[in-house]
């Protein structure tokens, strides 16, 4: 019997696709809102992190 035979057989299976699409999308849209809305400043020093090599800095 295959895998998706045994979803089939499962009760009320069909919200969870639904309800982790709703998650993702919402997640999404907030960290898109926060990209946006951001400090310049602040997403410049964070995008410099990668190449620091000074440990002791701090955000």
């Amino acid at each position: 019997m295959k895998f998706i035979n045994y979803l089939e057989s499962i009760a009320g299976i069909s919200i969870y696709p639904m309800a982790s699409l709703l998650i993702f999308s919402i997640f999404f849209v907030f960290a898109a809102f926060w990209a946006f809305r951001a400090d310049r400043n602040m997403v410049d020093q964070i995008s410099r992190i990668p190449l620091d090599n000074d440990e002791t800095q701090s955000l």
